[in-house]
Order: structure tokens, then sequence, then C-alpha cells
């Protein structure tokens, strides 16, 4: 009797959980409401963050990357660009890194962003983490874990400071993220939609791709290897989407990378290297830290 009282439980949750996602068009099981999502990611938010060095402070450069981003927010599918509270964050790590909360809570680490050259690069990582929030992986990965570590009983009974905790826990050790090759697929697919409705040259995904590659041959491996698949398997399935169903988008003036304005827009507000264009004084809006080290490189 209890083995059939388990079975019918899961069953009336599965039933009940699953949807046909209008980004994929993949059919998902998410035991967890739309409300408690967001829910537990708001309150998650604050010690995520955290984590992961806090806030960068500059106010150009944060306003630089919010534009990027909310552009391509409102390029997602109609039921997720008023649905979602998007905001997207630059953590100061020194970390090569960029995660995704769900609800749309979308951050990209300072390490990351001192490697790119151009704004296209810039929405390739926000949209590949975007594509993650709209193709509901993070949600799927919340239901598992959820699932396994309240139960059943109590998955539905759950307050959001709980699930809360649960979200805290998964990304300190690094499961709520961590997502297969078909799951990177699916978001460098949503990623590349959502980057080319907005412009910006598909190229720059590539490019990005190769900066991780490059940055995994180091001594210290890192933090998005823990996270994602490596780099290599991606750039050849990018490379075949570029010679396919993006094919068009190849010297085509329509889809630029817009070097100049990231150069003058987001690169006066990074690392000293960055800084070569203006060598005459620190860039307004620098931490103390990153204007105590461009002082003492002088």
């Amino acid at each position: 009797m209890r083995s059939a009282s388990f079975l019918l439980i899961v069953l009336g949750l599965g039933l009940g959980g699953c949807s046909v996602n209008p980004a994929t068009g993949r059919t998902q099981l998410i035991l967890i409401s739309p409300q408690q999502v967001l829910a537990m990611s708001d309150a998650a938010a604050t010690e995520v963050v955290a984590q992961h060095g806090g806030e960068i402070e500059s106010p150009p450069l944060r306003a630089y990357v919010d534009r990027v981003g909310q552009g391509l927010a409102q390029r997602t599918e109609i039921e997720f660009r008023d649905a979602h509270d998007w905001t997207f964050t630059i953590v100061d790590s020194d970390e090569i890194n960029a995660f995704a909360l769900p609800g749309g809570k979308v951050y990209l680490s300072r390490g990351l962003l001192e490697r790119f050259t151009n704004e296209a690069q810039v929405a390739a990582v926000l949209g590949h983490e975007i594509g993650h929030v709209t193709a509901r992986h993070v949600d799927e990965r919340l239901s598992q874990v959820a699932l396994a570590q309240l139960g059943l009983g109590a998955l539905g009974e759950a307050t959001e400071s709980q699930l809360a905790l649960v979200v805290v826990s998964m990304v300190t050790q690094g499961t709520l993220l961590r997502f297969g090759r078909d799951q990177e697929r699916e978001a460098d697919i949503q990623g590349l939609k959502y980057m080319t409705a907005a412009g910006y040259d598909p190229d720059a995904m590539l490019e990005v791709l190769q900066i991780l590659a490059d940055a995994s041959t180091g001594p210290r491996p890192p933090e998005f290897l823990s996270t994602h698949p490596h780099p290599k398997s991606r750039l050849r399935t990018v490379r075949g989407l570029l010679d396919g169903p993006y094919h068009h988008t190849r010297n085509n003036p329509a889809f630029r990378k817009y070097r100049r304005r990231f150069q003058e827009e987001a690169a006066p507000y990074l690392s000293p290297p960055r800084l070569a264009s203006h060598p005459s004084a620190p860039a307004p809006g620098m931490k103390r830290r990153a204007l105590w080290n461009w002082t003492k490189s002088r």
C-alpha cells in the first residue's frame, strides 16, 4: 500500500509538473511553481553575489552590461520578456565565470569581462546564460535536488527560505549550475538566437569559447569548468551552427561586434591593461584595489 501511494504521488507530481517549454519546444518536468522559483532566487541572490566577491562598484560598467543584457532579454520569447525581472550583475571576482539563477538573474565575472575585446562577446555570454533561464535548466536542477533533499511530502510544503537554502547550497557545491552537454548545446542555440536577433555577429561566440579554451590550459582550471563541459566540445557544435542555420550572418554588415563601443564604454573601467588608451589617469569608477594596482604598475 505504501509503495502504491508513493507511486501515485510521483505520478501525480510528474503529470502536474510536465509542460512544453516555449523557447525550446521540449517537454520538461518542473516540480516547483514559478512563484517558488522567483521567491527562492530573490532570497538566495544576496548570498550568492557575496560568495563571488560582491557586485562591482563601477556605475558606468554596471550600466553598460545591463544595457547589453536588457537588449538581449527583449529578444527572448514573449513568455519570458515580462514574466522575469531580468537583472545583469558583474561580480567582482578574478574567476573566469558566468552563471544564472532562475527568474532572470544573470551574473558575469570581472575576470571574464576583462578578457573581452568587443561587445558581441559580452552578448554571447549573456545570451548563453539567458538561454539557460529560458530553457529552464536551473528550474529542472532545482526540482531534482530539492526533491532529493526535502523529499516528496516536504517539497510541496517547503517555505521560500528553505528552498533558498537549497539554492545557496547548490551554488556553493557547484551542483545547481552543472549542466550536461545537451543542456549546454541548448543554451548555446538559445544564445545564438538572441544575440543575432539583437544584431550581434554570432562569430563572437566562437571567440568566447576560444578564450575559455585558452584559459583552461593554465595551472589553475577556471571556475567555469566546474559547471560547463570543456569549451572545445562546444566549439565544434557552434561552428556547425554557424555553417548551417546562421550561415547568412557571415560577412554580413547587419551583424556587428561593436569593438569601438566596448573600448569606449567598458574597457576604461576594467583592469589596467585595458587602460592603454587612457594612460594619464585611472578610469573613474574603479575600485580601490584596481586603483592601487594601477598606481603600483606605473
